[in-house]
């Protein structure tokens, strides 16, 4: 990994600032959402304790808080009156407050609405066959009277026996209802209805005086299939008494207006958590809200990852059902005081509701809930996660960017710097001044070294390419005077000991002849290559006739040469070509067995032609690949103690002078030099 994204990597830990600021904003967020939740605890207990004080308008008689009692009848306010036509567009009230009952054609819906003065019905029953009642419906008897579908109503009187309702048309359209008490049937124009037929059965809308209904409330649909047959009934309350008529309270609601405060919604249950009283809103300031068009919405996003999440915030709304059947507000219906809170998506406001009891001599006879929504922990929240952000998010982009910019201009100067080392060293002009070697910085330093040791590098370079000729030079005439001498001896008297003596002496002599010879000829090839004068030739050709004196001069040796190039011309010294390529055979020869193949190859790649010498031989020492062709380099060992491993060295001036390039690589059981030589081109 390079310096720049080390360094990019560690600026992103600057982004652990906004995190602990986040974090440090969403407990600030929890702490005032408490506080606020702690306070309007302690007014709903207030509203709780002064409600007790009016018992009575909680008297319901219901099951002690029983959420299951599924025949209770819940009337939901209207704000006007509907008008009868036999349909439910007009009472404005939440489709999900509809109640079903199961009838033998399916589902059947009713809803039960009041206003001042009226209790408005609606029924949609499920009727694959309407029957009609026949006219003079009410003067048939009990056991005469034929079958018909129809709806009842059934509630109680001030006495406390059951009366009903009876809705049984003898065609679509208006109607009215037959008043039914001790099986007599009397038709009652105040309960006005509407009889609307649909393609699946039938809708009802009826309007009746509350005070005909008492505090029972029962519905029954009978459903038969012709006029013979038996009514078959589904009911509310089948098998058993009607249940309770609850709707709100006047006096409670008026109690409830004084207490409502602005930003607040205050509801108060009765014991089984039917809805008798609400007031007030939970609309708020817009100031205290998150506006999803006005808030930018990577700010919206921010929220939704940062804030605590909670209940969805439609679960605070009052149940259109007219029954709280929030967990909260069931434990403050069985008398612990309880709270919870809700979270409205996209906006980052929550709602807090809290739940108690009211109680009298003991017992729970209701609850009171209040909701307040947390706009202005949201205002401040707001605000500053706001400024948090945009300083943070800032702050780390300018962090990230200092260091990424510093840390390009360091990799380029460290580059600068590297690629002006293997130049000096590519080129041999080793005495040369490298970049930012005169900053006052470590890196100004390690420039400094690198000169000095390039420095350094350079003058032993130097000392060892005039070693050769110094050696030649000061060896030659002592080998001369050892060569005299052993002359003058052999004309002297000798016995059998001395002649072997001096028989060593001379090979000694002839094997210091051929060494000088070796640096004599790396000094000429330098010269020779420095001065030579460039004739176009033909590799391809010379290349033939080098390969076939090979043969005869290393007859245990198969040779295989190969061109995919015919002619193959290029400029140069056609004798310094040869030999170098007889430097590599050489080499192949001496790393090889007898019997063994040697492959020579001559390829055009791009403008230059590549000749490869390949044979079977153990392969390269690690790291050795490129000083393999440095002076006083070789890997014999055990023979050839003359050798000084000049034979490469001299193949790479040879190679270079041409404006080439030689390398060496392992193989599959061998080893492969390739030299690139630029071609001619024409």
């Amino acid at each position: 990994m390079n310096l720049r994204r080390q360094l990019l990597i560690v600026s992103l830990l600057t982004l652990v600032l906004p995190w602990a600021g986040c974090q440090f904003i969403k407990e600030t967020e929890s702490a005032l959402r408490e506080g606020q939740q702690q306070m309007l605890s302690g007014t709903t207990q207030a509203i709780a304790e002064s409600l007790s004080q009016h018992a009575d308008l909680f008297a319901s008689k219901a099951s002690g808080g029983d959420f299951a009692s599924s025949n209770q009848v819940y009337a939901q306010p209207l704000t006007a009156a509907p008008f009868l036509d036999g349909y439910i567009d007009d009472w404005n009230i939440d489709p999900a407050s509809m109640r079903q009952l199961r009838g033998i054609d399916g589902s059947n819906f009713f809803i039960v609405g009041i206003d001042a003065n009226h209790v408005y019905f609606y029924a949609s029953v499920t009727d694959r066959k309407l029957v009609f009642a026949p006219v003079g419906y009410d003067q048939y008897g009990p056991a005469t009277r034929p079958a018909a579908d129809y709806v009842e109503l059934v509630t109680n009187t001030a006495s406390g026996d059951l009366s009903s309702l009876v809705f049984a048309p003898e065609a679509p359209g208006p109607l009215s209802a037959w008043m039914v008490q001790n099986r007599l049937w009397q038709s009652d124009p105040r309960v006005q209805g509407y009889w609307q037929d649909t393609p699946k059965g039938y809708q009802l809308e009826a309007r009746i005086p509350r005070s005909l209904l008492g505090t029972r409330f029962g519905l029954s649909i009978f459903d038969t299939s012709d006029a013979s047959s038996n009514a078959v009934r589904s009911s509310n309350f089948a098998g058993k008494s009607p249940g309770l008529f609850i709707s709100a309270s006047p006096d409670l609601q008026a109690l409830a207006n004084n207490y409502a405060q602005p930003g607040l919604r205050l509801i108060v249950t009765n014991d089984a958590g039917w809805r008798l009283a609400q007031a007030g809103s939970l609309v708020s300031d817009s100031s205290f809200s998150l506006n999803p068009r006005a808030t930018p919405g990577w700010l919206r996003i921010a929220y939704d990852a940062l804030l605590e999440p909670g209940q969805e915030a439609q679960l605070a709304e009052p149940d259109p059902s007219g029954q709280e059947r929030q967990i909260y507000i069931s434990e403050s219906l069985h008398g612990k005081g309880s709270a919870n809170w809700f979270r409205q998506p996209n906006t980052g406001r929550a709602v807090i509701a809290v739940a108690r009891p009211v109680m009298q001599d003991g017992k729970v006879i209701g609850s009171v809930i209040l909701q307040q929504t947390t706009g202005a922990i949201l205002s401040l929240t707001n605000q500053a996660l706001a400024r948090l952000i945009s300083i943070t998010l800032l702050a780390a982009f300018i962090a990230a960017a200092g260091l990424l910019g510093y840390a390009s201009w360091l990799s380029l100067r460290i580059r600068n710097l590297s690629n002006a080392a293997e130049v000096a060293i590519g080129r041999g002009i080793l005495a040369v001044r490298l970049p930012s070697s005169t900053s006052g910085d470590e890196l100004g330093a390690l420039s400094r070294s690198f000169s000095n040791i390039l420095q350094r590098i350079g003058e032993y370079n130097a000392y060892l390419k005039t070693l050769a000729s110094k050696l030649s030079h000061e060896l030659r005439t002592p080998l001369t005077i050892v060569t005299s001498s052993l002359d003058n001896l052999e004309h002297e008297a000798q016995t059998e000991a001395s002649a072997e003596y001096i028989a060593r002496a001379r090979d000694g002599a002839q094997r210091l002849r051929k060494i000088l010879a070796s640096m004599s000829e790396a000094n000429r090839v330098e010269e020779l290559v420095e001065n030579v004068e460039p004739s176009r030739f033909d590799l391809s050709a010379i290349m033939q006739t080098a390969v076939a004196g090979y043969t005869a001069a290393y007859p245990e040796r198969i040779f295989e040469f190969e061109s995919a190039t015919d002619p193959a011309f290029m400029y140069g010294a056609p004798e310094l070509i040869i030999q170098m390529l007889d430097k590599l055979i050489a080499n192949a020869v001496d790393f090889s067995a007898a019997g063994q193949h040697i492959h020579i190859g001559l390829q055009s790649i791009a403008d230059d032609l590549c000749v490869t010498v390949s044979n079977p031989g153990p392969p390269l020492p690690a790291n050795m690949s490129k000083q393999l062709f440095n002076s006083m380099v070789s890997l014999r060992s055990g023979h050839d103690e003359e050798h000084l491993g000049l034979g490469l060295y001299v193949a790479r001036l040879i190679c270079e002078g041409h404006g080439g390039r030689i390398s060496a690589r392992d193989i599959d059981g061998g080893v492969e030099f390739t030299v690139h030589l630029p071609a001619a081109i024409d």
